[in-house]
Order: C-alpha cells, then structure tokens, then sequence
C-alpha cells in the first residue's frame, strides 16, 4: 500500500509516497506558478511513481514538468525505478559526485558541496554528507515563508545518522558533516524529510546529538 503526504507551501507543493517492501520515500516538488518539478529518489515502483506524477498535475496553475530527478545516494533501493522514471520522464538525472560510478542509470548532472539547482520557482542548495555513501547529498528548500524543508536520503533520520556499516571512520565523518553542515547551519524549525520513515524537525533531534556520538551510530 503506497501512502502519500502534502505539504502545501506558498510557492511549492510537497508529495511524498512510500514504495517497496523498505518504504523508500519518494518526493516530489512542485513549483505552484511555473510547474517545474524536481523528483527527489526513484527508488522503486515506476508505476506508483507516474501515478505521483499525474496527481501532481493538480499542485500548479500551468502544465508540470519534472526538470530533475536527483538521487540522494547510490544503494540499490533507492534506484530500482531510476531508468524507467527517466525514459517515461525524459528528465536529467543527477547525483553526487562521488556516487555517480556506484549508479547503473547515466548521471547528467553530477552534485557537489553548496552547489545550488535553480528551477522556476525551485531552488535547491546541495549538502554533501560523507559516510553512509561517498557521495550522499541532502537537498535543501529554504522556504521563503516558513520552516526549510531538508531531504536528507538515508544520511539523517529521527533518532540518529545513516548507517556506516559498524565503520568508526564513516560514522565520524557522517556525524561530523551532519553536525557541521546541517545543525550547526540550520534552525530548529527545519523539517526533516528522510529516505525511510516519518519526517521530524531539527530541534527534535538536536538533544540527542551527544548521544548519538556516544554511541557511535
């Protein structure tokens, strides 16, 4: 059973859908005036994806389009639909720099730290957090008229960082850059929008932060 959420903004419409047997989230972005789209994770289930898509028509004044589809990170779950969303699409795919060997489907735009992906009416900042892949990023939305709206793949959840595979290196690197980069950075009000689960807010997880670092996941 796919679920779906809304977050209707002033300028943008957010849709989300959970798909496979590991509920990747799916989102998509909707700029109201222009219909510029980004898709945020193909993860899996091309059929449910377009159908996001034909119900997404509603969230603009215009035609949409999707401009973009940006993959948070390479693991397999999170690139099952990628190819078929692309060709039904005929959207660029982009990624990570350093994940882009790791992703059978063609990279047209590779990712890097602070680059900024500027649609009509859709403005993406890009966070480069290493550890659970090389080349996992975070999409920034810093919504004009209220809280960001950060889209953090697997790299950050409610109750802690990504995986890093038991790896005390790729655990501090992971903790580091989401602490330096994402909470050092941002406020408290930031909604968190991860690859798996439920959204939560930034000041809902600082708190623990010395306790994840304790205990090293």
């Amino acid at each position: 059973m796919h679920t779906e959420a809304m977050h209707t903004l002033t300028d943008l419409t957010i849709r989300r859908i959970s798909v496979s047997e590991m509920s990747n989230n799916v989102y998509l972005l909707t700029a109201r005036t222009s219909g510029d789209q980004v898709l945020i994770d193909a993860a899996d289930d091309a059929p449910a994806i377009l159908s996001l898509l034909s119900d997404a028509r509603q969230d603009a004044d215009v035609d949409t389009r999707v401009r973009l589809i940006i993959t948070t990170h390479s693991h397999w779950d999170h690139v099952r639909a990628l190819a078929e969303v692309r060709q039904a699409t005929a959207a660029p795919t982009a990624a990570g720099v350093d994940d882009i060997a790791d992703i059978a489907v063609p990279t047209d735009v590779p990712l890097r730290h602070d680059d900024v992906r500027s649609f009509d009416g859709v403005e993406l900042e890009v966070i480069h957090l290493r550890g659970h892949t090389p080349g996992s990023v975070a999409l920034l939305y810093r919504d004009p008229h209220g809280p960001a709206h950060l889209f953090t793949g697997d790299s950050l959840f409610p109750g802690g960082v990504g995986n890093t595979g038991g790896d005390p290196a790729r655990f501090a690197s992971l903790y580091t850059d989401v602490v330096t980069r994402v909470f050092d950075r941002l406020p408290d009000d930031t909604r968190v929008h991860p690859g798996h689960g439920e959204s939560t807010t930034l000041g809902a997880e600082r708190p623990s932060l010395a306790e994840w670092k304790e205990r090293g996941w």
